[in-house]
């Protein structure tokens, strides 16, 4: 086993992890807002450590590159689409306006 395998097995780990931590807790909690908090670290820590792992694994090279782009994609696109679905839920419990800018 080489040291850059042992990397990529521990980061998949702790990403896996991570995954099933939050999806145990998607499972357990009762309120939305609070399943939105459960899947936060999931698309923010989760996806992230499993595509780092899997360009670990994969050694230098244009597929690496390609793996940690789609893990920054995953980051930065789970919190946003958790932003939006955290204000249509509280658009929908009319908590916010339709039309508020907030």
């Amino acid at each position: 086993m080489t040291a850059r395998h042992v990397c990529a097995v521990v980061l998949l780990v702790a990403g896996v992890g991570v995954l099933l931590l939050s999806a145990a807790c998607l499972v357990v909690l009762p309120r939305p807002y609070q399943r939105l908090h459960a899947l936060t670290p999931a698309t923010s820590v989760g996806g992230p450590l499993v595509a780092l792992a899997a360009a670990v694994e994969t050694g230098p090279g244009r597929a690496a590159v390609k793996l940690v782009l789609i893990g920054a994609v995953v980051a930065a696109g789970g919190a946003v689409t958790t932003m939006a679905i955290g204000r249509a839920t509280a658009q929908h419990d009319r908590l916010l306006q339709r039309n508020s800018p907030q």
